[in-house]
């Protein structure tokens, strides 16, 4: 029996895997943001991303998630690669399965959106919405604990600015957790997502030319 090896010029470099960090907040919040300007019923103030998955243009934000969550699982594998902890990598694979599993169960429609749904929380919540939630809600805390991680072997300047947007990443988190539907809260949260993958853009960024010979 013969073993074949695969050359190592097909595996991705980590250059390449580090560029999915930059790319994967920019993809996102676009994809988010321009179909929040477009789609009727959506509104910043009341909605956030999740609810996209609905309606006939739902395949978009579905596809968003689950693009965005492999160019964040390509990132820690990236990180993985030039940073001598584990942890933070490892949860921030976690965070990007937990963006998989967001593409692949839908959230709930709820409070006018789509077009024709009645106002306020949904009545019932699904079993795909619900698992949408559990995802997030773990998803979301491995984020929070990765900037904290990753943040620890980096120079003093950067992992004050990792924890910081940690903590304003869980503020904004444990703000929607609440149930809150004030507009404030909802905004909030969307600047917090903005916060979290700047700060994964930055930091693989940072990290990029440590991943030129690998």
């Amino acid at each position: 029996m013969t073993t074949t090896t695969l050359p190592t010029s097909t595996f991705p470099t980590t250059r390449t895997l580090l560029t999915g960090g930059i790319l994967a907040g920019p993809v996102f919040v676009a994809t988010g943001v321009l179909q929040g300007l477009t789609r009727a019923g959506f509104d910043f103030t009341r909605h956030p991303a999740s609810v996209l998955s609905n309606g006939s243009l739902g395949f978009v934000q579905i596809t968003n998630f689950l693009v965005t969550g492999l160019l964040t699982v390509a990132a820690a594998a990236g990180i993985r690669r030039v940073l001598p902890g584990r942890w933070g990598p490892r949860l921030l694979t976690v965070y990007g399965v937990s963006l998989l599993c967001a593409g692949v169960f839908r959230a709930d429609p709820q409070d006018g959106f789509p077009a024709g749904t009645p106002a306020g929380p949904p009545s019932t919540v699904s079993w795909h919405g619900i698992l949408h939630f559990a995802a997030g809600g773990v998803g979301f805390l491995a984020l929070v604990a990765a900037c904290f991680a990753i943040g620890s072997h980096l120079s003093p300047a950067r992992a004050w600015y990792s924890r910081l947007s940690g903590l304003l990443f869980l503020a904004g988190f444990a703000g929607v957790a609440s149930g809150s539907t004030s507009p404030v809260v909802t905004l909030g949260f969307w600047a917090a997502v903005v916060i979290a993958f700047a700060w994964l853009a930055t930091t693989s960024a940072h990290l990029l030319p440590r991943g030129e010979s690998r």
